[in-house]
């Protein structure tokens, strides 16, 4: 019988476990997915107001303030044409 309890302990432990990964997991692409956001929007609007995008990421965050955590997220901003979106990846820097 103490076997038993013990296993469902296990059982109820392990399960927790996972879910609080899981919820790590999301709440990380969250974090990614909303900076790709914020960078899409500011360099439309720099696209609305000067009428040309961004040519780099230093452009963004002198002119728009653009901040982020660069320990977290390699950002990958790859001007094409002034006229173009640009093409922006937003990856997660290993811990």
């Amino acid at each position: 019988m103490k076997i038993a309890r013990l296993l469902v302990l296990l059982a109820i432990l392990l399960a927790f476990l996972g879910a609080v990964n899981q919820l790590e997991e999301n709440r990380r692409q969250e974090g990614k997915e909303q900076l790709e956001t914020l960078l899409r929007r500011t360099a439309i609007s720099c696209y609305a107001a000067e009428g040309f995008y961004p040519p780099d990421l230093a452009y963004m965050k002198e002119h728009y303030g653009l901040t982020y955590n660069e320990e977290t997220y390699i950002v990958h901003y790859q001007w094409i044409a002034s006229n173009w979106l640009p093409d922006i990846t937003v990856l997660e820097r290993s811990p």
